[in-house]
């Protein structure tokens, strides 16, 4: 059976600390120190494996950070292939002060890639897109890797007719966009970059999304947190409400759209089989403080929670 490909080329690995507010210049004891799986595609992958889904995650990745990224990822039943790189793999610092609502994360930048590891990566790459259902790829790039890299891949995908679901901020969405990927999965603050417009409403989002559809041939799946989401398709679109759920932490509830997303495409089912999966995975992934973990029984109890409800209603 073809592969669901992962491409991560800034492998991550995730740290959340839980504290119980932020006080600037104190010693502030944290009430929880969790570590998970980070980084946008293997997030998906880590999610995927997590309901049953097998997938083959490819990337750079460095150091003994790296060692742990891949054996989270083989717990969850996810094969890796990651080019070994100079440096170390990143490790991102999420912090959620529970007196407000959210998180912030600190990102750093650690992996050292030469210019032969990227012909290697773009080498397997091509491999396994010769059995390939579907490739998500995205998230930050590493020093020295330019925006371009994201179009090549998926200009790669398109010759061997693989569809391809796309996530990065700028510079890397404006340059893989160029290529007209399948899908992209923007939120607001994303979008409005790309787009050079303010992004408030879903009327904003829409109309924006439409730009994008008119222009790439691109779908755009617009994620604006606790509003709700957007998806903007080829002759339809949907408004899709946030399931209320208690929010523990969001890191890693738009990757849960990229796994719904994909999961649709590598089973050839409709597109409104990936939004309600992914959405489910999206709230379940609220419910607990690891990046991108879920519980398969969250997800089968959100599931008929979700709406896709026909825009403009």
């Amino acid at each position: 059976m073809p592969n669901i490909v992962t491409l991560t080329p800034n492998t991550t690995l995730d740290h959340t600390v839980i504290i119980p507010s932020f006080v600037h210049l104190k010693t502030i004891r944290a009430t929880g120190s969790y570590f998970s799986m980070g980084g946008k595609p293997t997030d998906a992958a880590f999610i995927l494996g997590t309901i049953g889904i097998p997938s083959l995650a490819l990337g750079c990745a460095a150091g003994a950070i790296g060692r742990k990224v891949e054996d989270l990822l083989h717990e969850r039943g996810v094969t890796t292939d990651f080019i070994e790189v100079n440096g170390e793999t990143r490790i991102n610092t999420v912090i959620v002060c529970e007196d407000v609502v959210g998180q912030t994360t600190l990102t750093v930048n650690t992996l050292d890639v030469a210019p032969e590891h990227i012909v290697a990566l773009k080498k397997r790459y091509a491999e396994e897109l010769e059995d390939a259902s579907v490739v998500v790829m995205g998230g930050t790039l590493p020093r020295g890797v330019a925006p371009e890299f994201y179009a090549e891949c998926i200009e790669m995908a398109h010759e061997q007719h693989v569809p391809t679901v796309f996530d990065a901020a700028e510079p890397n969405l404006s340059a893989g966009l160029a290529a007209k990927p399948t899908y992209i999965k923007p939120n607001e603050d994303e979008l409005g970059q790309l787009t050079g417009r303010t992004i408030e409403s879903f009327d904003d989002a829409y109309a924006a999304g439409k730009i994008i559809l008119e222009r790439f041939g691109t779908m755009p799946i617009i994620t604006m947190g606790p509003q709700g989401a957007l998806a903007v398709l080829q002759d339809r679109a949907y408004f899709i409400p946030a399931i209320p759920v208690k929010v523990v932490s969001a890191g890693g509830a738009g990757d849960a759209v990229l796994a719904g997303i994909t999961a649709s495409l590598h089973r050839g089912q409709p597109i409104e089989e990936g939004l309600r999966l992914g959405f489910a995975a999206a709230a379940a992934t609220c419910l607990l403080p690891g990046t991108a973990d879920v519980r398969p029984e969250d997800v089968e109890r959100l599931l008929p929670q979700v709406e896709l409800i026909p825009y403009p209603g």
